[in-house]
């Protein structure tokens, strides 16, 4: 059974840093596309950034762009996000998806990735 776990979620002031990893198991992760999105109360949960197998393809939400970058460790069947200048609007629970077939078409859509972690709380403080 897929199991992703999330960690590196914390409390910090406008301005800071965070690291975010997600480790993957219990499947085969050689081809897998992998992508963070994040959630707050009554909202949709939204793309922060997609990475595929080898990091040949990479994209990162325009919200976020220039700020957050997304990278991964094969060999650990690890992703992180690497998340710079927080700002308050980034506060959300994020969260790690993947899907053993690499990126899917729509890739965007929360919709189209079939394994989710538990989440973990990133709060930024103004």
């Amino acid at each position: 059974q897929v199991r992703l776990v999330e960690s590196g979620g914390g409390s910090v002031q406008a301005g800071g840093s965070l690291r975010l990893s997600c480790v993957a198991s219990g499947g085969s992760f050689t081809n897998a596309g992998m992508a963070w999105f994040r959630q707050t109360p009554g909202k949709e949960r939204e793309f922060v950034a997609a990475i595929g197998r080898d990091a040949g393809f990479i994209d990162i939400a325009d919200s976020v762009k220039g700020r957050f970058t997304v990278s991964r460790d094969n060999a650990r069947n690890a992703m992180y996000l690497q998340a710079n200048s927080l700002e308050s609007e980034d506060t959300a629970i994020y969260y790690c998806a993947a899907h053993s077939l690499g990126i899917p078409a729509g890739y965007f859509n929360n919709k189209k990735w079939p394994y989710w972690g538990q989440g973990t709380q990133v709060t930024v403080s103004s």
